[in-house]
């Protein structure tokens, strides 16, 4: 059982080394790495009760600038809230396995860890330094929506840049941009290269 948050992020660390071994062996879509992340989180520990795949966490009232004007660009009869779906959540034990839609008000309130992934599934072209970015303030966004809601939790970048083509990897000024700038907002980052490798969770802020 995952009891704190502190527990959670040792789980990813924990993880970490066949998260590299499984994600560079094989070229998928970034479903596939979600899944796959998934996995290697269960074999490291975390019980199947409380880590969850594409979670939809709606919250109403959004306080955020981010999430205000995401929910602006809605039709208008659907405006008045939004709707993250981290890609994988490790919940505190509170969750009873129950992480559908309808209890929404939970999920948010029980989250641990927010993990978003990133894939370089591209046919000559490459993940963007704008793409990371945007994904690392939509976390931050969804820590500071749970903080006002006197939650909170560990967000964490996974990019798997693993692309056997140079040209479709990212280039080393954008890793170093994005590296930078998930510290700067103390959220976690794991970069998985085709043949490098680099975690940052050390300086995880949830609350």
């Amino acid at each position: 059982m995952i009891e704190t948050q502190v527990d959670a992020i040792e789980a990813v660390r924990r993880a970490c080394t066949l998260m590299r071994a499984e994600c560079q062996k094989v070229l998928g879509s970034e479903l596939h790495y979600q899944a796959m992340i998934y996995h290697c989180l269960r074999i490291s520990g975390v019980p199947v009760s409380q880590v969850g795949m594409n979670v939809k966490m709606y919250i109403s009232n959004p306080i955020t600038p981010l999430f205000q004007n995401l929910d602006k660009k809605k039709n208008e009869k659907y405006q008045g809230g939004f709707e993250p779906i981290p890609d994988v959540v490790i919940f505190s034990p509170r969750i009873k396995g129950d992480w559908r839609r309808r209890n929404r008000i939970n999920t948010l309130q029980e989250t641990m860890v927010a993990i978003e992934v990133k894939a370089s599934e591209r046919h000559k072209g490459r993940l963007t330094e704008s793409e990371i970015v945007n994904d690392l303030k939509k976390l931050n966004a969804h820590r500071n929506e749970a903080i006002h809601r006197k939650a909170g939790f560990a967000p964490i970048m996974i990019i798997v840049d693993t692309a056997p083509e140079p040209s479709e990897r990212m280039k080393q000024f954008a890793i170093d941009s994005c590296m930078n700038f998930a510290t700067n907002e103390n959220i976690g980052i794991i970069y998985i290269g085709a043949d490098s490798y680099f975690a940052m969770l050390e300086n995880i802020k949830w609350d």
